[in-house]
């Protein structure tokens, strides 16, 4: 129902074609099924949280505003990070070990995950909460308070974020993303708009108890709700565990996923460096208002990565470097139209969060040349943890944050947030270069070696 919503918004001929495909049953079509599925779900999860957003701008003021963005982004790659690897790890293990018939392996990969990602995220509120309280004067007087707070979500975040994969690597899209993306800002927006409504003080901590709550409650329903799912799937039975294996596979995994966090949120959070909370406020406001066509990529990623992971394990290398070549167009037309579409409406969606928000926009022009990069490249992230390349995957986006970081320090104090897009641009244009690359020479190599397998059993 939410898909077919979602799809009423598109022009008549894109609605004809994807409901061709949401009728199909072949393998592609699933794939493209639960890619739509997946951008339907972050369609309403931006229009949610844009709504929320610009709600709370306009609630508590720009430096609140700016302080709780600030915050909310640590925790968004703490938490992310908490989930040890785990998190993409399972969308290839899982569906693996579902295809060998191993059932005791999944049993057991799906409780490691969930014990290593919620102690993984208790064991940073702690440290994080004693940093907090020994060096006192680490961070501004008005950031205190919000990120003591702001640490409680971690273990939620981080449990979250496991079962988010967990639920793509059985294409349970539902299940991976609408308690994250839909339930949990919704949650977000009413705790804070109640507790304004009963008097609650219009700042950044009134917004961290409001995220507590709506980050904690999400957990706890995403869990009921996916363990009686699979408990369905995968019966209840003993349970085998290679944890030194799978902590070997995620640790590169987590690297991969911390160097992807530091691509999207650097420039934020290096920004504070150099401006107050006010313009962080407003480059976070231009920022992820572009940053919405990078669902694209997300939806089209979260969709395949386990058919990379199947095709993969099963020796398909042909069939997989040509399904790749089909989902890169998957990702990059779709987001070519939503930047044309962002871009001229850029102006009146940043009016709405304040007339001062507005002179974020031109940062907008520049942040979309390196999305497109991206979307261009396709999910090729997906594509090298699902083959096993997580090590090449880690070192090639690690280059890619240096010269992200350095291209942060060398801009922003001359050009503030045009620098800050500048290099943020710069940066994802280098990852998708790097990472093609790096990709082409993995899939060419693997459907050689196929090849060759295939000519040895059939000689001529």
């Amino acid at each position: 129902m939410l898909v077919k919503k979602a799809l009423k918004l598109l022009p008549e001929g894109i609605q004809r074609k994807a409901e061709s495909i949401l009728g199909g049953d072949g393998d592609t079509q699933r794939s493209q099924r639960g890619a739509l599925t997946a951008f339907a779900i972050r369609i309403a999860s931006a229009a949610i949280a844009f709504f929320s957003q610009v709600l709370l701008a306009r609630w508590i003021g720009p430096h609140e505003y700016g302080v709780f963005t600030y915050i909310w982004v640590w925790v968004i790659v703490i938490g992310t990070l908490c989930a040890a690897g785990f998190a993409t790890s399972v969308v290839r293990f899982v569906p693996e070990y579902q295809e060998k018939k191993q059932p005791d392996l999944v049993r057991g990969f799906i409780r490691t995950g969930r014990i290593f990602s919620f102690g993984m995220g208790l064991a940073a509120t702690i440290a994080g909460l004693t940093f907090l309280h020994y060096f006192e004067g680490s961070i501004a007087d008005y950031y205190r308070i919000p990120a003591a707070l702001a640490l409680v979500c971690i273990p939620a975040f981080a449990l979250t974020d496991f079962q988010d994969g967990l639920g793509r690597s059985q294409g349970w899209i539902d299940l991976a993303l609408v308690p994250p993306y839909i339930l949990r800002p919704i949650l977000l927006f009413a705790f804070i708009g109640i507790s304004v409504g009963i008097g609650w003080s219009k700042s950044a901590e009134t917004a961290v108890y409001s995220a507590i709550a709506a980050t904690w409650i999400t957990a706890i329903i995403q869990y009921i709700l996916q363990k009686k799912r699979m408990n369905a799937e995968i019966h209840k039975g003993p349970r085998q565990y290679k944890t030194s294996f799978w902590i070997k596979v995620s640790l590169p995994v987590i690297a991969v996923e911390s160097f992807a966090l530091m691509m999207t949120n650097m420039d934020i959070i290096l920004l504070d460096l150099y401006v107050p909370p006010e313009q962080i406020a407003i480059y976070f406001a231009a920022a992820r208002t572009i940053a919405l066509i990078a669902f694209v990529h997300f939806s089209v990623t979260a969709a395949v990565t386990p058919k990379f992971s199947t095709l993969y394990s099963a020796g398909k290398n042909t069939e997989l470097k040509r399904f790749f070549k089909q989902t890169r167009m998957w990702t990059f037309v779709p987001s070519l139209i939503g930047a044309i579409g962002l871009l001229l409406l850029g102006k009146p969606i940043l009016w709405l969060f304040g007339p001062e928000f507005m002179t974020g926009y031109p940062a907008m022009f520049i942040l979309v040349i390196g999305l497109l990069a991206r979307s261009l490249a396709g999910p090729l992230q997906g594509l090298m943890i699902a083959t096993g390349q997580q090590n090449m995957a880690a070192i090639t986006m690690g280059t890619a944050v240096a010269i992200n970081i350095a291209f942060n320090l060398l801009l922003i104090p001359k050009y503030g947030l045009l620098g800050a897009a500048a290099a943020t641009a710069l940066s994802f244009i280098v990852e998708a270069i790097l990472l093609t690359v790096t990709a082409n020479r993995v899939l060419n190599e693997n459907a050689k070696t196929e090849i060759k397998k295939e000519n040895n059993a059939n000689p001529a």
